[in-house]
């Protein structure tokens, strides 16, 4: 049997985490989840429960893979079989579940795709060829034309999956991060010279409770675990190659805390310019695409602006969309011994093709298949995530918690060097033990009430 892969550097498993969960759930999916629940007291909510409950279940995830050396299947089977339980489905559902958010994400990359090459070609043809009021109409109602554009991400992220995890991920996304981070540095710039910058700052961070619906906690702990990759199985992966010698809980907090301050820069980096080009919060999926190309060809230098705020958006959700596949490449070599990684991962990327044909035909040949007021995609990354991810989340945590000995808990926990981790082990073992199960099981109950009674 071959050595299992491991991380070069401690750096390298940090920029992948983070990789990991900032890609598209920042940028794209948090700014107008935060429009739809009102605003600051969402985003206070949001942060809560992404260093209360996140936090802690992300640490949980990183050592059953770091203890089991496996991926989420065959750790939460092991794990299932030494604590007598039938929960061994969640590292299943995991893996669906990864599958078929990577389908749809791949048809919301090809979004960002379409975009960024309209910018480019501004660049040399000038504003009258790029993005004008039609294009997101044309793109929409175009279906064949956005699973071409969804083909072209998944072939790109398979190319860099079927790599390996250091001659692939980590080198990959060593060298793509650094960029990242100067691409946001100068649109949150940017954004922030603004004059609708205040308006902005006082709709985000002066909290109005009132705003807040009974479904905003299951929305808050849906987007959490989203944005962490909690819940999918990848951070099980992750922490199946980290070294002997790494921190699981130190590294948890540190990935949970530079992803929630990645949220906020994302609103304040987007929610300006939204504000400007329609004077309305982000509550639109599709608003982002449909205004601020408009509003950056109206600009000075804009086309060369919108060209960097769609690659960085791209680079994001290329990252996010690599530790997806990385879950289910993982879980095919280790369930089958035989099969190489490179026909694994080629097999999932088909697999996700054919899954990403429904919601990139959603707005065309599957226009007419809508659940209340949204669309086919619209109702499936409501479903997935608001609705199943949690379940799948607590699932694998129960799993945890009935097939890991306090022992071995404690053992993962504490280290030596570091008195805090004697001060945090208690905190880590309530919230897991009742803070966590409580929270999403109350998240999802307050759902189904506002499903049921709300006009």
């Amino acid at each position: 049997m071959a050595k299992r892969g491991s991380w070069r550097t401690r750096f390298g498993f940090y920029i992948l985490a983070i990789g990991s969960a900032c890609g598209l759930g920042n940028l794209w999916r948090f700014p107008y989840v935060v429009g739809e629940n009102g605003g600051g007291a969402f985003i206070l909510l949001y942060v809560f429960m992404s260093l209360a409950i996140g936090a802690p279940l992300l640490i949980a995830e990183l050592m059953i893979g770091k203890n089991s050396r496996k991926s989420v299947i065959v750790a939460t089977q092991q794990l299932s079989q030494r604590a007598g339980t039938g929960f061994k489905w969640s590292g299943r559902f995991a893996v669906i579940l990864s599958i078929v958010v990577f389908s749809y994400y791949a048809v919301i990359s090809g979004w960002v795709l379409h975009f960024m090459t309209q910018f480019l070609v501004s660049l040399f043809a000038g504003p009258e060829m790029a993005v004008d009021k039609t294009n997101l109409a044309s793109l929409m109602s175009n279906g064949w034309l956005q699973l071409l554009l969804a083909s072209v991400h998944l072939l790109i992220t398979v190319v860099v999956v079927v790599k390996g995890v250091q001659e692939g991920l980590e080198r990959w996304i060593s060298s793509l991060m650094p960029l990242f981070a100067v691409l946001v540095a100068i649109l949150l710039f940017r954004s922030f010279s603004l004059p609708s910058t205040p308006e902005v700052l006082r709709f985000l961070f002066y909290p109005d409770f009132s705003k807040l619906t009974l479904s905003s906690l299951g929305h808050a702990l849906g987007h959490v675990f989203f944005t962490l990759s909690v819940g999918f199985g990848t951070m099980v992966t992750f922490g199946s190659y980290m070294r002997e010698s790494d921190h699981v809980p130190t590294a948890g907090f540190r990935v949970a805390l530079v992803d929630t301050a990645l949220s906020l820069v994302a609103v304040v980096m987007i929610f300006p310019v939204a504000f400007q080009a329609s004077n309305v919060p982000l509550t639109d999926p599709a608003l982002m695409f449909e205004v601020l190309p408009r509003y950056l060809l109206s600009i000075r230098g804009g086309a060369l602006f919108g060209l960097a705020f769609f690659a960085c958006l791209y680079l994001a959700a290329l990252n996010a969309s690599i530790g997806l596949l990385e879950v289910v490449v993982s879980n095919w070599v280790d369930a089958r011994k035989q099969m190489e990684r490179g026909r694994a991962t080629w097999y999932s990327g088909l697999i996700a093709l054919a899954l990403a044909i429904f919601p990139a035909l959603s707005s065309s040949l599957f226009k007419t298949v809508r659940i209340g007021n949204r669309s086919l995609i619209e109702s499936l990354d409501s479903l997935l995530i608001n609705w199943i991810l949690p379940v799948v989340t607590l699932g694998i945590l129960v799993t945890f918690l009935r097939g890991t000995s306090e022992k071995e808990k404690e053992a993962s926990f504490i280290d030596k060097d570091k008195f805090v981790s004697y001060t945090m082990y208690p905190h880590w073992k309530f919230i897991i033990w009742w803070g966590g199960p409580i929270v999403i099981g109350l998240g999802l109950l307050l759902q189904v009430i506002d499903l049921l009674f709300s006009k």
